[in-house]
């Protein structure tokens, strides 16, 4: 074991070389993002995507707008399913070998995003050790390499007809780790890639509890639960007397605000750490780089290719995109992306907020069908996050979870129905109701606008929800585990009236 401190500094040394480069595209972004696109559309050239599209004749950035159009998961499905039934050089260079199996949070389909070698080393590999590198750099004393990291996956399998793997996108990276973090993670591959969430959950709980954790890496909700079982099977008060040495938890996919108090409670040290990145099935976008601010960076240099539409000019149906030299602070995009496992001018269904422009810094507003807009209110998660965050703390209570959806009063008003799990629920749920009104009325002035004098909407109604309710529904539609999330709003009512009936 003397060998151990030595370990831990020679592995911080080699995460901080990388800062130098991510420094690079700070200083030059733009530059950055000129190379990442002409060296997509050169190995495109020799594609069958890029032989219909005249990549050949693309030398500029309005060429590609000219000739390549803006596509959703739905519109390039057909290139997709090419690759699926084992033809090469569609989309990108090559055979496919995994795809990441994703249904969304809104969408009822599954959907199988072709993860290319490239995609996965340059991207994905390359965003997990660049989290590592920029917490090395913000913490020099970590000790995080002294013990293992506890990462909460999906499960894979491999299509009986297909040569190629298929599965949550947390699966594909564990099953294809290099040696040098296998030996640094746990649970064991067996137990890591189980299909049956429930019976991981139990076996992840037997093994890690014997381990020496320092890190932990997965969906809030999920890390929640894995968590709590922990403490329910040692009998512990808080996890730190389990895993005294933890110190840092990673975690993307929803908003943290909302869980922030459960963790604080349930990991009760001053030396804890938690560091946000956006890692999507489509790629790796964004990491907290900054030890006193949630924004995320973006990362350049990880092969994708960014454009943005404007929200309002989307949501009229506009499809017109400008580069990352023309977006401007604190306006509301749509992120497009052309990446190294060829997703050209793809619509992931994410909407951004740029807090900074030097360097590029985001924040993550919401999904494109995630949004509440009946009324004329175009509320989206952004706001009702913000606004749960504020209202838990005002009423001394915590949530688990949410979704809301508008209900029609009369042919022309209307209200918002929420659905919330508490976990500690409010003394006055009538007060955390005005509570939660009050302040998404401050957040979003077309929401306030409609409910001023109750002209168009009346106040919010709360429907407290019956513990394990959206697990449940989780269940019933196989989201369990991995990188699933609940819905938090809806424009129709649809999966909202689902999730009420199984609450009834």
């Amino acid at each position: 074991m003397t060998n151990i401190p030595f370990k831990n500094s020679i592995l911080s040394w080699m995460m901080k070389k990388r800062i130098h480069q991510i420094d690079l595209f700070r200083k030059y972004p733009i530059k950055t993002q000129e190379d990442v696109f002409g060296n997509l559309v050169e190995k495109g050239k020799y594609t069958s995507f890029g032989e219909e599209h005249s990549f050949a004749t693309i030398s500029s950035y309005s060429d590609f707008c000219n000739q390549v159009p803006v596509r959703t998961y739905e519109e390039l499905f057909p290139y997709i399913n090419r690759l699926r039934e084992g033809e090469k050089d569609v989309l990108w260079p090559g055979k496919v070998k995994w795809f990441a199996k994703s249904s969304g949070t809104t969408n009822d389909r599954s959907k199988y995003i072709p993860i290319s070698k490239e995609s996965l080393e340059d991207c994905h590999f390359k965003g997990g050790k660049d989290m590592l590198s920029l917490y090395c750099t913000n913490f020099p004393e970590t000790k995080i390499f002294n013990g293992k990291g506890l990462m909460l996956g999906g499960s894979q399998w491999e299509n009986p007809f297909q040569n190629y793997e298929e599965g949550d996108l947390s699966a594909i990276l564990i099953n294809n780790f290099p040696f040098w973090v296998n030996i640094h993670r746990t649970p064991n591959l067996e137990i890591a890639l189980l299909k049956d969430w429930e019976l991981k959950l139990e076996k992840i709980v037997e093994q890690s509890i014997n381990e020496n954790v320092t890190n932990l890496t997965g969906v809030p909700s999920w890390m929640l639960l894995l968590i709590n079982r922990v403490l329910k099977k040692t009998g512990a008060k808080n996890i730190m007397e389990v895993w005294p040495n933890l110190e840092l938890y990673m975690h993307g996919g929803i908003n943290f605000n909302p869980y922030k108090h459960q963790f604080k409670k349930l990991i009760p040290s001053s030396k804890m750490n938690y560091l946000e990145a956006y890692n999507a099935s489509e790629g790796f976008f964004g990491i907290k780089d900054q030890k006193d601010s949630n924004d995320l960076l973006l990362m350049l240099d990880y092969g994708i290719f960014y454009e943005f539409i404007e929200i309002r000019k989307f949501n009229e149906g506009n499809r017109d995109c400008i580069p990352l030299s023309e977006v401007k602070v604190k306006n509301i995009y749509v992120i497009v992306i052309s990446t190294n496992a060829g997703l050209w001018r793809y619509l992931i269904g994410d909407t951004i907020r740029f807090s900074s422009i030097s360097p590029y810094r985001i924040r993550i507003v919401g999904r494109t069908k995630s949004y509440i807009n009946t009324f004329g209110e175009e509320l989206m998660v952004e706001n009702t996050e913000d606004a749960i965050n504020k209202c838990s703390e005002l009423n001394f209570c915590s949530i688990k979870n949410y979704s809301a959806a508008p209900e029609f009063l009369t042919d022309s008003s209307g209200r918002h129905q929420w659905l919330i799990e508490f976990n500690t629920p409010p003394l006055s749920l009538q007060k955390f109701e005005l509570d939660l009104d009050s302040e998404i009325r401050k957040l979003n002035s077309d929401y306030d606008a409609k409910r001023n004098n109750d002209f168009i909407l009346k106040n919010l109604k709360i429907i407290p929800a019956k513990e394990g309710v959206f697990y449940k529904w989780l269940k019933n539609n196989d989201r369990l585990g991995g990188q699933y999330k609940v819905p938090r709003l809806f424009n129709d009512n649809k999966i909202f009236f689902q999730i009420l009936e199984l609450n009834r």
